[in-house]
């Protein structure tokens, strides 16, 4: 994607006549493991050595943590004795918690290095996880209000119902309630990518470490394993955050959004293939589950190659004037809209996406006004410029330069 020549073509096996076999750079992690391993260690002589050894480790941990509680399979069956390795009732409040805690490795790190680089990364860190963290969890309260649990194996559950939860109609019985394919999951989906790119400091949002301003932020005094460390529990989350999206809004384990048994049960002709995909749905779970966490990560390298590093205020800017309000109003529709279905279901539900839609209007022009009041409220001043003719003082002249 970066239009380089990467690792994938290192590694190859010579053969006897000028063969090679060709492994498109996979052992090349492994070169990387060990160079890193007897790299030289250098630790500064003056930083607090207990967190600047422990920072590392603590930026590695949440992900461990939340990888157990990902619901990779069904939990029906074998399945439901191995997946997830935890199921607590408070899912994604725990999810929240134990995410959070992530900065505490970067913000520790940026103190302990006694770097004033470091530190600004730091507290860049700390700023942007308050920042995004708020529209994170308003978007998933409004998954939570959708689906009336805050465990994910009921919420992956709940996606393989009836879409919009019709069941009698003629087409949207077929397919799956993926949250992401309703109106609010949809806007709640959106916001929650961009804050997981956000809380796992990743391009765009990689100014905690950004290399033109910083050096390289909260990790530029650390060396050999312990830079490593930082960025295996870097990729981790990435890793983690891909398998909470798709669990959460693109239906988890399930590869297409179709309800295989009721696909059977009205097309008797077609029930063998239908069944036997349902079957294969079933026992590649795991395999599919992978496969959007992969799906997932190659997201955050698209755009690591796509989009340019955002300024600071367009990074405060995106989060509390945009996305935090989007995500608030998005709350407000969702709940309305369970409240109008179970008065009246017929004209409810076409009423609240109605009030959503205007909602969303209405957040929009307020957040365009907000920002072009905040440019046209700079103070511009005009600078004259002299052109110095005849050796002596400079006369202004035109043409002047306005500045803001």
């Amino acid at each position: 994607m970066q239009d380089r020549i990467g690792p994938d073509r290192v590694g190859n096996i010579p053969l006897p006549g000028g063969r090679k076999i060709k492994l498109f750079g996979l052992l090349q992690p492994i070169a990387d493991g060990v160079k890193l391993f007897f790299k030289e260690d250098i630790t500064p002589s003056d930083v607090d050595r207990l967190l600047y050894f422990f920072a590392p480790a603590l930026a590695l941990f949440p992900a461990f943590m939340l990888g157990g509680t990902l619901p990779w399979g069904p939990t029906t069956g074998l399945y439901g004795y191995l997946t997830p390795v935890w199921d607590p009732e408070i899912g994604l409040l725990y999810v929240l918690a134990i995410s959070s805690l992530g900065v505490y490795g970067v913000v520790l790190a940026g103190y302990a290095s006694n770097n004033k680089y470091s530190l600004l990364g730091g507290l860049r860190a700390s700023a942007q996880l308050i920042s995004y963290e708020l529209a994170m969890s308003v978007a998933l309260g409004c998954i939570v209000v959708m689906v009336g649990s805050l465990k994910m194996s009921e919420m992956v559950n709940q996606q393989m119902g009836p879409l919009w939860g019709y069941g009698d109609a003629p087409v949207l019985k077929y397919i799956q309630n993926w949250n992401m394919f309703t109106p609010f999951g949809f806007v709640a989906a959106v916001i929650f990518l961009i804050c997981m790119i956000a809380e796992t400091n990743r391009a765009p949002f990689d100014l905690p470490e950004a290399e033109n301003e910083i050096i390289a932020g909260y990790h530029t005094e650390y060396s050999s394993m312990k830079f490593a460390v930082f960025f295996m529990g870097e990729y981790a989350a990435m890793i983690i955050f891909g398998g909470l999206f798709a669990a959460i809004f693109a239906g988890g384990f399930n590869p297409l959004p179709f309800r295989w048994d009721v696909l059977a049960a009205d097309f008797p002709a077609a029930a063998p293939i239908f069944n036997g995909i349902g079957a294969a749905t079933y026992w590649l779970a795991p395999l599919i589950f992978i496969g959007k966490m992969a799906a997932m990560l190659s997201v955050y390298i698209w755009l690591r190659a796509t989009l340019p590093r955002l300024r600071y205020d367009q990074l405060m800017t995106l989060g509390w004037k945009v996305l935090l309000p989007a995500a608030v109003g998005n709350l407000i529709a969702a709940t309305v809209w369970i409240y109008l279905r179970a008065l009246y279901p017929a004209w409810g539900g076409l009423f609240a996406v109605v009030l959503a839609v205007v909602v969303g209007a209405t957040l929009i022009w307020i957040i365009s006004k907000s920002i072009k009041l905040e440019r046209t409220s700079l103070e511009k001043r005009k600078v004259s410029m002299g052109d110095g003719a005849g050796g002596g003082a400079a006369t202004p002249t035109e043409p002047s330069v306005e500045l803001v």
